[in-house]
């Protein structure tokens, strides 16, 4: 297969899902706690079988809605693997391949690179730059990236230079949350999840201005209310445990696709988290007016 065969494209986090890179969960447990949530579970820790089972369960609801997934092969020495969002990120027609941060993590890139080049997709290998998928979030000419523990201002700067037709933004956080994905999320061109008081005043202001906010509870922002997963048509695929966020978008005209993962959130992920998009196709002028106006 070529890279003519294999279309890449993503200019936002709500358009239609076509293709999307996954890992399962084989190996997973917490051996060395990075996030907050995962100090909670340490002693308790994950047990992959069920994490297995969960993430099947997830791989089939995305394939039953046309989407197609790409299944990096598992590796033991990669407990996070399963979170695929970090290791890359698709902006526009290219690929971007992050060094991962910290020391648990580095490496798990290694498998996407090999799949990459077998496909022979073109890519850029930010090899030397700290920044993760997590923190990187795209809406049309606009690229957010969260400042973070695993992301850092040097990163920013460069992505801003390969992408210089688009408005790069940096988005300060607090250092409690592992990325800005854990604590904003964009739904549509005018809506976006959000766990207030997370991030920098200033570009809250500027992110508020552009989209209507639904709030997420500390309950929820601590299930991973936040990182659910757009796929498009405004369906939206959640936590069944997250029923106030659930609601929300319910009554804001999303389609909510409840699916459990309680056992892979455990590590401080959800569906965000375990998904790589390369291929989201966006829909028709008419059907985004119907959809979003």
């Amino acid at each position: 297969m070529t890279a003519e065969h294999i279309k890449i494209s993503c200019d936002t986090e709500y358009d239609t899902l076509k293709k999307v890179v996954l890992a399962p969960p084989t190996f997973m447990s917490i051996k060395e706690p990075i996030n907050t949530i995962q100090k909670r579970y340490f002693k308790e820790n994950i047990n992959p079988k069920i994490a297995e089972k969960q993430h099947d369960i997830f791989v089939e609801t995305l394939k039953k809605n046309d989407i197609e997934v790409i299944l990096l092969p598992p590796d033991e020495i990669y407990p996070e693997q399963v979170f695929t969002r970090d290791i890359g990120f698709t902006l526009g027609k290219h690929v971007f391949v992050s060094e991962m941060a910290h020391d648990v993590r580095k490496g798990e890139e290694n498998s996407f690179l090999k799949w990459l080049n077998e496909v022979q997709i073109t890519y850029t290998n930010l090899k030397g730059d700290k920044i993760e998928g997590g923190d990187v979030l795209i809406d049309r000419n606009t690229i957010y990236v969260g400042l973070s523990n695993r992301t850092n201002k040097h990163a920013i700067k460069d992505l801003q230079e390969l992408m210089p037709t688009y408005e790069v933004i940096d988005i300060p956080f607090t250092d409690t949350f592992l990325h800005l994905d854990c604590v904003f999320n964009i739904l549509s061109p005018t809506e976006a999840l959000i766990y207030q008081g997370e991030i920098d005043k200033k570009k809250g202001k500027y992110l508020a201005e552009r989209y209507s906010f639904i709030e997420v509870s500390k309950e929820e922002q601590a299930t991973m209310g936040t990182n659910v997963l757009s796929i498009g048509d405004k369906k939206i695929i959640s936590l069944p445990i997250n029923k106030g966020v659930n609601k929300a978008l319910e009554k804001r005209g999303y389609t909510v696709i409840e699916v459990d993962i309680s056992e892979i959130i455990k590590s401080g992920g959800a569906f965000r988290c375990c998904t790589l998009p390369i291929l989201r196709e966006k829909p028709s002028k008419g059907l985004i007016d119907k959809l979003f106006h």
